[in-house]
Formats: structure tokens, C-alpha cells, sequence
């Protein structure tokens, strides 16, 4: 889910857990033929000071066309590996789809994105406080990143904040606690109760679960056969969490805000839906992209995408991901047809983890190069 938790930067604080001392630098020996010039040493110099067992898999779109490759440190040595078919938590880039199931319900006319989702709970919000599908999905909503009574349960549990938040407690917090920071409409806070509220909605309208919704509308119409959010599902070609300290770490449990972060994925599943973003029939996807809210110059928000308007005139689609094991970030250049997926077994509370979206960015701009 999103990289800074509000409750675990507590229980970090709480607990006197600093950051480890930096890894020393890798030594390069990254190898690749089908990289542009200059991405491999882009990757290494980006990557070079995360933790032994760190392993990062890439996928880059240009015109259209897919590369794969992928990379791991072992022994202070940085080098090629093929894992363009292993899963990783991809956290937050999770909304991107929770936002896709629901333009998908737009689209076939079951419901309005100004829709209040009240009208689907068999009981009244705190206050009488109500939501519409769009300022939820757009984080426009006023609501906390985190519910008032998950936050310091979360302290207890860093390892994985989010496992005991089951569904009658989101209820208990709708029904009791719910209340605003900020009034809705005024700005774009991010918020992973606002996604998961949708997706829960979702689910109580729908009498399915994420997982379900998720296979039938996106999964399965993409062919993303190694995506779910059933991590039995995906257990065979995992690849192990590390925490800030570079050692083995438990994946996380999403409990009621799974539409928030609960998929796992493959850059080989995840350039799949890259790719059918650029397909200008498909209507639900292009809903997910149409700009919902002006943040800045240089930043809007649409239906779970992140919108940077480049000063070139170009759009990139972007949005990451962060758990306790995971780092993950994706942007498209829908217009180009280029794309830069990452997907990483680094911890998103390790000193470094920043250097997954700048890498990401990085990489965006090569792509962004003629004749190459």
C-alpha cells in the first residue's frame, strides 16, 4: 500500500527502530544485449546500494514493444537474472485496478461515478457523512489515509498492519468514527481507506469478492494468468519480501482495504494490461485515465492513474507501490506507447526506496530518445 503509513512511521518512532547502515555498493556485473544504450548503467546506478537477495524485475515498453529484464544482488555482485514471470506484492499499484473494476461498472450502466456509495449500506455514516464512487477514487474525499481505529492497532503489528481490519470493523468506523480532515473537494489527499472503501463497496453491492471481480474484469480479459489477489494462487513462483533491513519478511495480509494494495503480479502480467491501455477502443480503461482533478502544473489525478503532464506535452500515467517487503512503480505514455514497469523485493521502508520511482522516471525519459 502506499509507502509512508502514518501508523507505522509511529511504531518506528515508538519502537527506536532506525534505519540500518547503508549497503555497501554492488559490484556491476550486469550483462544485457537487448537493453538501449545507457539503460544498464541507468539500473545499476539506481539499484547498487540495495540490500544481498534484493531482486528487481523490469519491463519496458517502447512502441509498443516489450522487453523484459531483471536483475539480483547475491554476495555484493549485481547481476542479470530472467524473472519477468516471478510475483511480487505490488501494493498500491493495486488501486489502478480497483479503479479499473469500477470503471468497468460505469461503463455497463450498474452505476454512476457521482453515485453515492451510501445507498449500499444498510446503515447511516457517522454524521450522515456521504461519499460519491469519484472523490473516493480520485482522493478527494476528505477521509484520512488510514481509519481512526486501525492506525494504532497497526503499532502492534507492523509486520503486517493491515491483517486483523477485517470488514466488521470498517463497518464499526463507518457506522461510529468516520469524519473528514479536510472538506471534500478542497484538494487530492491520498488515502488508502478512500480506494479500499470503493472496492469494498463494490463488494457488498456486488455479493462477490475482490478477488473475483478483480479475475473477471481485468485478469482474465488481459490474460493475466500469474495475477491475484490469493496469494496460494501465486505461491510457486513468489519471490520472498525483504524488510528495511534486507532480511526475510512476511507479505502482507489486506484484510477490508484489500482494493487498496492486495494484488500480486508479474511484469509479464502487468505489461499486458500496460499494453491494452494503449488500444484507444477500449472505453473502461481511457475512463480510468480522463482527468478527474487538478493537483499542480504538473500533476492531475484521474480514476486511481496519477497524471504528470511533462513539459514536452506529454502525458505519463504513473502510479507505485510500497508494502514491508515490496517497491513497485509504473508509468505509461499512452500517446508514445512506452511504458516503464518495476517491480522489486525491497523493503518500502528501506533507506533506498525512493530510487525505485526515480529509476522508474529514469527510464520513462530513455525511452523517450529517437533512434535508439
Amino acid at each position: 500500500m502506499k509507502k509512508i503509513v502514518f501508523a507505522l512511521v509511529i511504531a518506528f518512532t515508538l519502537l527506536g527502530c532506525g534505519r540500518p547502515p547503508l549497503d555497501k555498493p554492488a559490484i556491476n556485473n550486469l550483462k544485457s544485449e537487448s537493453l538501449q544504450v545507457g539503460q544498464q548503467d541507468t539500473i545499476f546506478n539506481f539499484t547498487d546500494r540495495f540490500p544481498n537477495n534484493a531482486q528487481i524485475a523490469f519491463a519496458l515498453i517502447k512502441d509498443g514493444q516489450t522487453t523484459y529484464y531483471g536483475i539480483m544482488r547475491k554476495n555484493d555482485n549485481l547481476t542479470t537474472i530472467q524473472n519477468s514471470d516471478k510475483a511480487f506484492e505490488i501494493g498500491s499499484i493495486t488501486k489502478v485496478f480497483t479503479a479499473t473494476i469500477l470503471a468497468n461498472l460505469v461503463m455497463d450502466g450498474r452505476l454512476k461515478l457521482d453515485d453515492r456509495i451510501n445507498a449500499k449500506f444498510d446503515y447511516p455514516f457517522n454524521k450522515n457523512i456521504e461519499f460519491t464512487y469519484k472523490e473516493l477514487a480520485n482522493h478527494t474525499s476528505g477521509l484520512p489515509r488510514l481509519p481512526s481505529n486501525m492506525r494504532f492497532a497497526a503499532i502492534f503489528n507492523p509486520s503486517d498492519p493491515y491483517k486483523n481490519y477485517d470488514d466488521k470493523k470498517l463497518d464499526d468506523y463507518l457506522k461510529n468514527d468516520v469524519s473528514l480532515d479536510y472538506p471534500k473537494g478542497s484538494k487530492s489527499e491520498y488515502s488508502n481507506l478512500g480506494m479500499g472503501l470503493v472496492a469494498y463497496t463494490m463488494r457488498k453491492a456486488s455479493g462477490r469478492s475482490f478477488e473475483e471481480l478483480a479475475k473477471e474484469m481485468i485478469f482474465d480479459k488481459y490474460k493475466m494468468t500469474h495475477s491475484s489477489s490469493d496469494k496460494t494462487k501465486v505461491a510457486d513462483i513468489l519471490v520472498e519480501g525483504l524488510n528495511d533491513r534486507g532480511k526475510p519478511t512476511a507479505n502482507w495480509t489486506p484484510g477490508a482495504l484489500i482494493g487498496a494494495g492486495g494484488i500480486y503480479s508479474t511484469v509479464e502480467d502487468l505489461s499486458k494490461f500496460a499494453l491494452a491501455q494503449f488500444d484507444s477502443t477500449n472505453k473502461e480503461l481511457a475512463l480510468t485515465r480522463i482527468k478527474t482533478y487538478k493537483e499542480t502544473d504538473t500533476r492531475d489525478v484521474g480514476l486511481g492513474w496519477f497524471i504528470i503532464n511533462k513539459k514536452s506535452g506529454a502525458k505519463w500515467y504513473w502510479h507505485n507501490g510500497g508494502t514491508g517487503g515490496y517497491s513497485t512503480s509504473m508509468a505509461i505514455d499512452v500517446e508514445h506507447k512506452n511504458g516503464v514497469i518495476i517491480l522489486a523485493n525491497v523493503s518500502s521502508y528501506h533507506s533506498q526506496f525512493e530510487k525505485i520511482d526515480k529509476l522508474c522516471f529514469a527510464l520513462m525519459k530513455t525511452l523517450e530518445i529517437k533512434g535508439e
